[in-house]
């Protein structure tokens, strides 16, 4: 099985700043303070997770243009996390759908 993106040394280097990192009250209650650590680094490291195709080109494009970052990805137990980062990188917010 080849794998959706690469993990090599470079493609783990982050590409911008979180700012301050917050979970929002209900993921921290469903998630715990440690589960969203590894989808927090894919974040950091360009690895939208679960969008289509165009939502990740947007998301590459806002590298370069300062735009925001949006990711999503699905918990081992099947719960669905956004990770957000605001286009000035002041704030990253972990969230679960219902709290957007």
């Amino acid at each position: 099985m080849i794998a959706d993106h690469d993990h090599s040394a470079s493609s783990l280097q982050p590409k911008f700043e979180l700012g301050n990192v917050v979970i929002t009250s209900n993921a921290l209650a469903q998630l715990g303070p440690t589960a969203p650590l590894p989808f927090l680094i894919r974040h950091l490291t360009g690895d939208w997770g679960e969008l289509d195709a165009e939502d990740k080109q947007a998301n590459d494009r806002a590298l370069e243009t300062e735009g925001r970052l949006v990711s999503r990805y699905t918990t081992p137990a099947g719960v669905a996390i956004y990770i957000i980062t605001e286009w000035d990188r002041s704030y990253t917010t972990i969230m679960l759908p219902e709290d957007y």
